[in-house]
């Protein structure tokens, strides 16, 4: 299987969890966007951009202590820490689906405002590994995280990146950063709050 294709089977497998009706039906922000999966493919029959409408519901914004703690994690033991302590949160933060598809739950949702009077919205889950992912352990198994990262201006209007196959790394700085496991991530275009 191409790299492409695995990644587009962990996408399928990311947005395909828990259906949006087990969850909070007033969520604090809906979130709506385009997605454009723009990963080239040595396979031709696979190299067309894939589109499509992604929703992210925030049920709730995560504590400072629990970002303390996430950050503490990774500062302490790496992806494999953090991944352990995201995973330890019960109480989902939101989830993000595609219409007519199930849902997968997100654990971490985080705001900060920015300079221009906008603000930063940072989503992290756990991504659903497959049993013949986990079987045969390909690269992909170290790249256990999905990741959103939204920048929206102050009429709620904006744009971001998906990466469904992410790994999470301290950077030097003491913040975190994140590696794409495709080529690119996937774009979010025209993400409109709906709060």
């Amino acid at each position: 299987m191409h790299r492409t294709a695995l990644i587009l089977v962990a996408c399928a497998v990311a947005v395909a969890g828990v259906p949006p009706s087990g969850f909070a039906k007033d969520p604090v922000e809906r979130l709506t966007a385009f997605a454009v999966d723009m990963s080239t493919s040595p396979d031709a029959r696979s190299n067309q951009v894939r589109s499509g409408t992604v929703n992210i519901a925030i049920e709730r914004w995560s504590t400072e202590e629990e970002r303390k703690r996430l950050m503490g994690a990774l500062k302490e033991g790496g992806p494999d820490l953090l991944l352990k302590q995201l995973q330890k949160i019960d109480d989902p933060a939101g989830q993000i689906y595609t219409p007519g598809r199930v849902g997968t739950p997100l654990r971490f949702a985080w705001q900060s405002p920015l300079p221009d009077g906008g603000r930063r919205i940072v989503v992290a889950t756990d991504r659903k590994i497959g049993f013949l992912e986990a079987a045969n352990r390909p690269r992909t198994i170290d790249y256990p995280f999905l990741v959103l990262d939204i920048r929206m201006n102050g009429e709620g209007k904006g744009q971001g990146k998906l990466l469904p196959v992410a790994r999470i790394e301290r950077a030097e700085d003491g913040t975190f950063e994140v590696e794409s496991y495709a080529s690119e991530p996937v774009r979010l275009t025209e993400v409109r709050s709906e709060k």
